[in-house]
């Protein structure tokens, strides 16, 4: 009988080292770059090719550039922008590490806020019942709010200023904040930027766009609030453009 059990413990340890060099299964990945570009697309958002980061600088190699990977890949980019699977498959495929942006002012049009406030606002949006659409957070403090355009090239007073902080007039009620209209751009996820941060859905672009009016007072309330906890450098450092024009 000892000899049995014996035995037994042996088979049984060897059955437990054989175990443990079993290969594990790989932990299920998230939808793959191209399938989140697509989901993107299929809501409607046109996309073009745009830079990535190369280490902390830019892949378009421009010595100082203003925007590293955050610009896009062609100067025609708001004619470029698309929302056809078959091209967009294209760029995917032939620009491996590209980042992707989205113009703005032709469907939609994105809030961009101070993370902080941000995430402020979101929070109060949903425990009020807001209807929030697709949210980004950007990994160099910036929160995207995207949402309906507010206007259409026949009704010209409906467009709005890109940066509305880059002007004197709107600075003080607008803190911090940059409406992307009509000849802007954000970076859609999964995007990289330099210094292994990224940019990356908080809610998808399954969520319908919201009319910017419905989110506007809310987040612009949090801005004001973000800025009067801010010293005076850091309100200046937070009001520049962002993307620059190309």
């Amino acid at each position: 009988m000892g000899d049995g059990i014996g035995r037994y413990r042996g088979t049984e340890s060897k059955l437990a080292q054989w175990l443990r060099r079993r290969p594990r299964k790989a932990a299920p990945e998230g939808p793959s770059r191209e399938d989140l570009l697509l989901a993107t697309a299929a809501a409607g958002l046109p996309l073009a090719p745009a830079a990535h980061p190369v280490g902390y600088r830019c892949s378009c190699e421009r010595i100082g550039c203003p925007t590293p990977a955050r610009h896009p890949l062609s100067f025609a980019w708001q004619t470029q922008s698309t929302t056809d699977r078959a091209q967009l498959l294209r760029w995917a495929e032939s620009h491996p590490q590209a980042n992707f942006i989205t113009a703005t002012g032709m469907v939609h049009d994105v809030l961009d806020v101070p993370l902080e406030a941000g995430r402020d606002a979101l929070q109060r949006l949903l425990a009020d019942g807001v209807e929030v659409g697709p949210v980004a957070e950007s990994g160099d403090g910036r929160m995207l709010f995207f949402t309906a355009t507010r206007g259409t090239p026949e009704d010209e007073d409906e467009w709005w200023p890109c940066e509305l902080d880059c002007h004197p007039e709107t600075m003080d009620e607008h803190p911090g904040m940059r409406w992307h209209c009509r000849g802007s751009y954000v970076l859609v996820p999964p995007a990289r930027l330099p210094g292994e941060l990224g940019v990356d859905w908080l809610r998808g672009p399954e969520h319908p766009l919201p009319d910017p009016l419905t989110l506007l007072e809310t987040l612009t309330d949090a801005c004001a609030r973000h800025a009067d906890t801010l010293g005076e450098h850091e309100q200046d450092h937070h009001s520049v453009a962002w993307p620059l024009s190309r």
